[in-house]
């Protein structure tokens, strides 16, 4: 990359505004100013102000109670950011031995600080990883990224199988419980039976029944299987997604 082509600086304010809303895009609609400031953690006033500033800059296209939308500007900008962040989310976890519960605070630190050739030099370190620890696709250098969409284990019905994708990874409490349940990406489960009224669901890996919570049941993401692919109840280690690709459908 010429010093030319080397993409405009951002703040790390506007990074994370980029990054909130190409994730709230990914539910197909537009991002609301109280969803970014939901997601934000800031007053809906605030994001008023930030948003037209992104617009001046044609990072994103807004339109008023319609939401906004990212330009194919404001697209590559907010990828790179996700990039430098699962890069060191997987470098942290599989370099440096980080537990996987830990290392979502530790990118969000570093991801504005570190450059695009450093994160790069991460990423082929540890071998060019297609997943983060927590199963999300990393965008590649040239910003391309798979956005498939998976169901959660609460779509499932009883007798489904389904693999285990990706769980969130802002929520560290939530990893290191469903890490002691087994239920990490890579995961083969069964839905063996769920009670009525969003009561608890249980999933069966390899031989071991774990019970969940509907609410955290729609945090993990699945896809899923007509047959099984792997031996149930045989997890890959979390940050290590090496033989992701011979599970890839086309």
């Amino acid at each position: 990359m010429t010093p030319r082509d080397q993409p405009p600086e951002l703040s790390a304010p506007v990074e994370d505004y980029l990054k909130a809303i190409y994730e709230l895009e990914q539910s197909g609609a537009a991002a609301g100013t109280n969803e970014l400031a939901a997601r934000l953690h800031i007053a809906p006033a605030s994001v008023s102000g930030m948003v037209r500033r992104l617009a001046d800059q044609e990072l994103i296209a807004h339109e008023r109670y319609k939401g906004a939308r990212l330009t194919d500007a404001g697209r590559r900008a907010a990828l790179r950011t996700i990039r430098r962040h699962r890069v060191i989310e997987t470098y942290l976890t599989q370099a440096l031995g980080y537990p996987w519960d830990l290392v979502h605070d530790e990118a969000e630190r570093l991801e504005h600080a570190c450059s695009d050739e450093l994160v790069d030099r991460m990423a082929a370190a540890i071998g060019e990883p297609e997943h983060d620890p927590h199963g999300a696709p990393i965008p590649t250098r040239e910003g391309t990224v798979d956005e498939r969409r998976f169901s959660s284990i609460a779509d499932l019905q009883v007798g489904d199988e389904a693999l285990v994708r990706r769980v969130s990874d802002e929520n560290g409490e939530r990893l290191r419980y469903l890490a002691e349940l087994g239920i990490v990406p890579g995961v083969q489960l069964t839905l063996i039976d769920r009670a009525p009224f969003e009561g608890p669901i249980t999933v069966a890996i390899g031989a071991a029944h774990q019970v969940i919570g509907t609410s955290l049941a729609t945090e993990v993401l699945v896809e899923r299987l007509s047959m099984p692919i792997r031996s149930p109840g045989t997890p890959l280690a979390p940050g290590r997604r090496k033989d992701a690709r011979s599970r890839r459908t086309p």
